[in-house]
Formats: structure tokens, C-alpha cells, sequence
């Protein structure tokens, strides 16, 4: 398991979050943010489409994706995260092509985020409803930009040419919804729970059920505890964090 504090408490520089859908950070990884914007650290979201095509009510998509855009700005709020970027794909159509990559690229090397936060490319067969095709998408666009592409200069030239957009080397990736084989960290969240159901509970077009949404995020977070040797009563979110540029990657394209 890996220690996370330190990311925490060393006011970690500037954090940018992937998202497929409005409200999947706020599963994955909201309590994180709290703790990580209670210490100082700036995190901003990006979330990758409209969410036009959730939602259990008869209305018109692009109504819809304007509920969801006001309902993830004012999630991110409560967790302390001020600026939230929307790409406007389409819900259900989310492929990690390089228009995609080229709006995750440009992004990456604007904002020049110490962690990146995304939802996991693999498949958790234990719950496939976790593992949304836009889900993995969202996955495997970010990482297939971090790594080649942000840090690659004669990927999208155009980013310098036209825009001023160096490469920018990522030093950390953090996947959240991984298989469990796959969790190596784990944060603490239980100060933050709270707030990490607040913002959870801003996304009123997408739970039908809220007392069943509350009791399923409660049991993962009990069981991300338990996983993490934490003592009972803790709560956690899990994490699959891989060091993308640490002090000993060997560079090379």
C-alpha cells in the first residue's frame, strides 16, 4: 500500500481530475479532494462528456446536459474546486481517439497538474455497471496522453505552434474504479465523508434512490477501510497510483 499523506501534506502543487460523466468523481475520488483542497492544494476537474444520456426523468438531452453542468459545478464546490472544464462529448459515444487525446493534451500542458485523477481503463468484472465503456474511455484517453503524448514534443506540434503549449511531463497518475487487484493506495476520507456525500447528493437528476446511493457509497468506503488496514469506523477511497515520472523513470518515447 502506498502512503498518500505526503502527496496531502505537502501542499501538493496543482491537481487535475478526469472524469467520464458529471457525478463520477464525485464517487471515485470527491473525499480525496476535499482532503486535498482542505491542505492548500488547488484541484481542478475536467469532465469529459455532457452526461446528456443519464437520468431516470422524460426530458430533452440537451436540457439535461445543462442540469448536469450546473449540478457538477455545484458538487465541485462543496469539495473546495472552483474550476471545472467541460470537453462536450457526447454521453455514450466517449472514444479515446486523438481528438479526445488532443483536448486531454492541451489541457495537461495548460494546467500542469504534480497528480493526474481518471477513472481506470480495465474492465471490474465484479460490477460491470462500474465499468462504463465511457468509463474506460475516459481511462484510456488520459493515460495513452500522459504517456506518450503530453510529454512528447512532436505530439500535436500544433499545441506549441499555434498555442504556446510545451510538453509537460506528469509525475503522478492516479486511477480510481480499479479492479481491486489493482488498488495500491488508499486515503483516509473519513473527516471528509460528509462533504463527499454533499457533493454527491448535488447530482438530484441521477438517484432515483438516494438512501440506497448513500448506504452503497457508504459499504465501499467501509470496505476501501478495511482493505487498507484502517481501524473500524474509517472510511477510504481506493486508488490504483502509478509514478509516471519519479526520480528514477528512464525517459524515452
Amino acid at each position: 500500500m502506498i502512503d498518500t499523506t505526503p502527496f496531502i501534506n505537502a501542499r501538493t502543487a496543482r491537481v487535475l481530475a478526469f472524469g467520464a460523466h458529471p457525478d463520477d468523481l464525485d464517487f471515485g475520488a470527491a473525499g480525496t479532494v476535499a482532503a486535498l483542497t482542505a491542505a492548500g492544494v488547488e484541484v481542478q476537474y475536467c469532465i469529459m462528456t455532457d452526461g446528456d444520456a443519464g437520468g431516470f426523468d422524460d426530458r430533452d438531452p440537451e436540457l439535461t446536459a445543462k442540469l448536469r453542468h450546473e449540478e457538477q459545478k455545484q458538487a465541485a464546490a462543496k469539495v473546495g474546486v472552483s474550476t471545472v472544464h467541460f470537453l462536450g462529448e457526447r454521453d455514450g459515444f466517449l472514444e479515446a481517439n486523438h481528438d479526445v487525446m488532443r483536448k486531454v493534451v492541451r489541457l495537461m500542458r495548460q494546467v500542469k497538474p504534480t497528480i493526474v485523477i481518471a477513472m481506470h481503463p480495465e474492465r471490474k468484472w465484479e460490477r460491470i455497471q462500474a465499468a462504463h465503456p465511457d468509463h474506460l474511455a475516459c481511462g484510456e484517453a488520459v493515460t495513452r496522453a500522459i504517456y506518450p503524448a503530453v510529454e512528447n514534443p512532436f505530439s500535436y506540434p500544433e499545441l506549441l505552434a499555434e498555442e504556446g503549449l510545451e510538453a509537460y511531463k506528469v509525475p503522478w497518475l492516479w486511477l480510481c474504479g480499479a479492479p481491486q487487484e489493482r488498488e495500491n493506495a488508499y486515503v483516509d476520507i473519513t473527516e471528509f465523508f460528509d462533504k463527499k456525500m454533499d457533493a454527491l447528493r448535488s447530482h438530484f437528476t441521477q438517484h432515483p434512490d438516494v438512501g440506497a446511493m448513500e448506504n452503497y457509497v457508504l459499504q465501499q468506503c467501509e470496505e476501501n477501510a478495511q482493505s487498507a488496514g484502517l481501524a473500524q469506523g474509517k472510511l477510504a477511497e481506493a486508488f490504483h497510483v502509478v509514478a509516471v515520472n519519479a526520480s528514477d523513470t528512464i525517459a524515452g518515447f
